[in-house]
């Protein structure tokens, strides 16, 4: 049975939040929680689903301000590399997601590392550590799905002139950690930047400048 992938944009920032789930066994997980998502906890409620974890690929608070909105309906814990709840956990990085209009990053349940395995029914998802856009940015890697944060989008990749964030490292992580992934693996990022919402590496190897004028 395929896995389920239902995507949603959540926020005043429009981030695609993504409802992953294996059908078979009724366990999920949340991508990104950008705000409140009725539709999706809905859908999950309906499906009779079990959220087992709710991964934020980044600390910005456009990606994270929904993650109580999910716990206190699910209880399920919060997952984000060990690098981005230092850096976001700090007073400054709360004060300036508080000045944006979102509430600040309080807690995180499991600080992953590169490679941690996250289980799902009869899937499992591999933590690619992908910094650049922050320190601590990952890329959830399922086989052939790649949930991609704010590392790569359709046709454009993430800035990386704020806070905590590196051209040259985001390029390494495309170049080590991104393309040399199968062509054919499905791209789903963070944000609706491109032409469409969603694409394969192999198109992206084409047709995004990130790959091909820097490699």
């Amino acid at each position: 049975m395929s896995l389920t992938i239902i995507p949603e944009k959540t926020g005043p920032l429009e981030v695609i939040s993504y409802l992953v789930a294996c059908p078979k066994k009724k366990e999920a997980l949340v991508v990104d929680p950008g705000g409140p998502a009725p539709a999706l906890l809905e859908r999950l409620k309906q499906e009779n689903w079990r959220l087992r974890w709710i991964v934020n690929t980044h600390g910005h608070a456009d990606h994270t301000a929904g993650n109580d909105y999910w716990q206190e309906a699910t209880g399920a814990p919060v997952i984000m590399h060990r690098l981005d709840w230092e850096f976001f956990s700090r007073p400054e990085m709360q004060e300036m997601a508080r000045a944006e209009g979102f509430p600040p990053l309080r807690r995180v349940d499991l600080p992953v590392e590169d490679g941690h395995r996250l289980p799902l029914g009869l899937w499992e998802a591999t933590v690619i550590h992908t910094p650049g856009h922050t320190p601590g940015s990952i890329c959830l890697l399922f086989p052939g799905h790649l949930f991609t944060g704010d590392t790569l989008f359709v046709e454009a990749a993430g800035r990386t002139d704020l806070p905590g964030g590196s051209l040259e490292a985001l390029l390494q992580s495309l170049q080590q950690k991104l393309l040399p992934l199968p062509d054919d693996t499905r791209i789903w990022p963070g944000h609706d930047y491109g032409g469409s919402a969603s694409s394969t590496l192999g198109q992206e190897k084409e047709h995004n400048p990130y790959l091909t004028d820097f490699f």
